[in-house]
């Protein structure tokens, strides 16, 4: 199974390709992963280098490649361009799907990600008034219940001083790094499934070229949130190298879904393979189900 995360921020590396595997090289230490266990390669130590044989090798195996910035916060991110023998004529129904599915695709994707909040809260015992919030969702969120589960969200988790923010140091920092890696996973499951990740249900910035993965990332928020609530009590004001490692434990950890142990990067690429689905007709609604952890790295 490909959901391996490598994350290269403590010490200057050297990439290359063998055979099919990424040879990580520091000092006269080496590590070899296969590119096969490979879900996404993260750099943000400044003294890594890498040849077009190492990108082209990761493009070709579907590995996403995320670069840092020298605050260690996502930068920049590399998908395949090709990812499915009938792209074409996916692209073509995906940008012609109507505003009323749509509206009814985006209402299940804030009621599934509304419905994880209220777990996350039950799960450390705060107070929960999402409990219910997430089945009021209508089509379209036409009355922004997204935004209203947010205003009870955020206090109840992580105390009432604290304000979400795209920037920022801490807990947002914490928050954004994971956020960027499930973005790249599910970027990578719509590529895979032939739809194409700008095309969006309901984000449409013309400077976001991910509106599709920043839509269908929704409901898999909760994962990374639940993470950095554990560690919050080790909070600090840089996004050490700790709490990187908790958050890809995280992100590489099983879940119970329908009675099932799966990965989350399982979920999320069967997730977008039912949106793919949708789009062709061949299925009314998306596959999002509740997710349960089970194992050691999962938030408790």
């Amino acid at each position: 199974m490909n959901d391996r995360i490598i994350d290269i921020s403590r010490a200057p590396a050297r990439l290359s390709i063998d055979n099919g595997r990424l040879v990580l090289a520091v000092g006269e230490t080496k590590e070899i992963v296969p590119l096969a266990h490979m879900r996404a390669l993260i750099v943000s130590c400044p003294g890594v280098t890498y040849t077009h044989a190492v990108l082209d090798r990761l493009m070709e195996a579907g590995v996403s490649f995320i670069c840092c910035d020298d605050k260690h916060q996502p930068s920049g991110m590399l998908l395949p361009l090709v990812g499915n023998s009938v792209q074409t004529e996916r692209f073509r129904l995906q940008a012609e799907l109507g505003v009323t599915v749509r509206k009814r695709l985006w209402q299940s994707v804030v009621r599934a990600k509304v419905r994880e909040q209220a777990a996350v809260l039950e799960r450390f015992a705060r107070p929960n008034p999402l409990a219910s919030l997430w089945r009021r969702v209508k089509s379209g969120d036409a009355d922004n219940m997204e935004a209203q589960a947010a205003r009870l969200y955020w206090p109840l988790l992580f105390g009432k001083e604290f304000e979400r923010r795209r920037e920022g140091c801490g807990i947002n920092a914490r928050l954004n790094y994971g956020y960027a890696i499930i973005r790249a996973m599910t970027a990578r499951a719509l590529v895979g499934a032939g739809l194409h990740p700008s095309l969006g249900l309901h984000h449409h910035n013309r400077y976001d070229a991910y509106c599709l993965a920043s839509d269908m990332m929704e409901p898999f928020r909760p994962v990374v949130d639940a993470e950095v609530a554990r560690l919050q009590p080790a909070a600090d004001s840089e996004l050490c190298p700790e709490s990187k490692r908790g958050i890809v434990a995280a992100l590489e950890s099983r879940w119970v879904v329908e009675g099932e142990s799966r990965t989350l990067a399982d979920i999320i690429t069967r997730a977008c393979e039912s949106l793919m689905g949708v789009i062709a007709g061949v299925r009314k609604e998306l596959w999002l189900p509740r997710m349960e952890p089970i194992d050691e790295n999962a938030p408790v």
